[in-house]
């Protein structure tokens, strides 16, 4: 180890001489830049410090009223509107912005961006297409271009979203515009154009293979055409695509069937996908087909058979629905104020639920309505039982 040498020691207050004047220097240019800010700035952050947000919006609306320059603040302060639903004031603000005389390019398309943003959240999508479209072109031409598709899809616009992502590749995958192009074939078969809803549900599966919504149209349009045997080949294709889908399959599947005079090989498929693929909603369709077709007691013993092997409240509820066909007397009674419990609780609790972003309804969506997904809410129920809801 080398030896220490005494002058070293003249190296220490060097540096902390050095230190010293670096913050002098800094601390000088802090002062000297709070010194150009109005005093209700440093209002405005005390009020944020203490939990005071209205105060403080008074406070930042006052400094940008005396100290126009302060553009990062008015963003800052517009997005804090649009985030409190305030949207009118974000609105006038960024508005004031984008007209404002001077700016520089950038700040201004900041501005555009912010007001199109303001427009979405108040749902004035048409003000909002018009801001945008003014964006194509620009240093925000991306940003653009995501919000007037997403603008497209809120407005049921599915040709032009359908540009759009054609015209950027990337902006939407090929399963969203599979379903874009579902979009477009179920509004031709409402209004009975079937060649040119099979051309859209064409495209869709040919961009996605696995599109179980084509499939299910496919199927339809086949069934349509007194083509059975061809539709129940197809809807049997879901168990390969996406099994969770087979819930919306199974009424379909034992209508052909019924059709077709084989209602037993129908329910044999269908007790074939219940076991294979739980669900409360196959287990609710099944149920009422074999009670249908079987008689109660057959129901009564799927349903005994689903709750030891998964035990929910809807599978309760059908066991005692079934039951109560075997019962009468004072056993009935209680059998029936059990299955109304049974029953309140379920209709409340069986929900399904957008896996992106945890949104529940009790009906199914192709696109989630909080989130705007696309195949996020499947349609397969779960019993939530959180009864504090």
């Amino acid at each position: 180890m080398p030896e220490f040498q005494t002058w070293q020691l003249l190296l220490f207050p060097l540096f902390f001489g050095l230190g010293w004047l670096a913050a002098r220097v800094d601390i000088k240019q802090v002062v000297r830049e709070s010194r150009s800010l109005p005093a209700s700035y440093f209002k405005g952050l005390n009020f944020l410090l203490n939990e005071e947000p209205d105060k403080a919006i008074d406070a930042f609306n006052e400094v940008v009223r005396v100290a126009p320059e302060t553009i990062e603040l008015h963003f800052a302060l517009g997005s804090l509107f649009r985030r409190r639903g305030e949207l009118e004031r974000a609105i006038r603000l960024h508005q004031g912005l984008a007209d404002r005389e001077g700016l520089p390019a950038e700040v201004q398309l900041q501005a555009l961006s912010e007001l199109g943003q303001d427009y979405m959240k108040a749902g004035l999508l048409d003000r909002a297409e018009e801001v945008f479209t003014r964006l194509r072109g620009t240093a925000r031409d991306d940003e653009a271009r995501r919000a007037l598709l997403e603008i497209f899809q809120l407005e049921k616009d599915w040709e032009r979203a359908i540009q759009i992502a054609a015209d950027m590749p990337g902006l939407a995958s090929p399963k969203e515009v599979a379903h874009y192009h579902c979009e477009l074939a179920e509004r031709e078969m409402a209004n009975s154009r079937w060649d040119s809803a099979r051309e859209h549900l064409e495209t869709a599966l040919s961009l996605d293979r696995a599109c179980v919504r084509a499939t299910l149209a496919v199927g339809e349009l086949r069934a349509r055409d007194s083509d059975d045997g061809a539709a129940i080949a197809l809807w049997q294709r879901i168990e390969n695509q996406n099994p969770v889908y087979l819930a919306l399959a199974a009424p379909r599947l034992m209508a052909a069937y019924r059709r077709q005079g084989r209602v037993e090989e129908g329910l044999r498929l269908l007790r074939g996908y219940l076991e294979r693929y739980p669900s409360l909603d196959l287990l609710d369709y099944v149920f009422r087909f074999v009670f249908e077709h079987e008689g109660a007691a057959a129901a009564r013993l799927l349903a005994r058979d689903e709750l030891q092997r998964n035990p929910t409240l809807l599978g309760l509820d059908r066991f005692l629905e079934a039951r109560l066909q075997e019962l009468d007397g004072q056993e009935r009674a209680d059998a029936e104020l059990m299955k109304s419990a049974v029953s309140a609780h379920t209709r409340r609790h069986a929900r399904n639920r957008c896996t992106a972003c945890g949104f529940k309804a009790r009906q199914h969506y192709w696109r989630c309505p909080a989130c705007g997904g696309w195949e996020t809410y499947p349609p397969r129920r779960v019993e939530d039982m959180d009864f504090t809801a």
